[in-house]
């Protein structure tokens, strides 16, 4: 143990003599730990982070923008000002096609399906 994890560790076994953590919220509760096997590994901390912070991943974002949108469109009676809203509302469903698009599995590359074709006619 290198001298910072020992200063750190003597200050966190002071802090529970004095007491400190006897009022934490949530004490004696399990831990709700997030399911983070959908994010890959690398992408995890700052995941994380952003989560904690309150910041949704831009597909979210737009999703939750679209919905506002249609519910404005619903109520909307002036002419203009639904098409305004129409408008906006393509704009972000189309941006959201593409984000979503990004994120499906890559076709396989031309080698690879070449060999996998030769292997299957055999």
């Amino acid at each position: 143990m290198n001298l910072l994890e020992r200063v750190a560790e003597a200050r966190i076994r002071e802090a529970i003599a004095r007491g400190d953590f006897d009022d934490l919220a949530g004490k004696g509760k399990r831990l709700q730990l997030d399911d983070l096997s959908g994010v890959p590994e690398d992408l995890r901390g700052a995941y994380l982070m952003l989560k904690s912070a309150g910041v949704l991943p831009e597909e979210m974002q737009l999703r939750k923008e679209m919905v506002t949108l249609e519910a404005l469109l619903d109520v909307c009676a002036d002419p203009e000002e639904r098409m305004r809203l129409r408008k906006d509302l393509n704009w972000k469903m189309l941006r959201f096609q593409i984000l979503m698009e990004r994120r499906r599995p890559r076709a396989i590359p031309q080698d690879y399906r070449a060999k996998l074709i030769s292997k299957l006619a055999r």
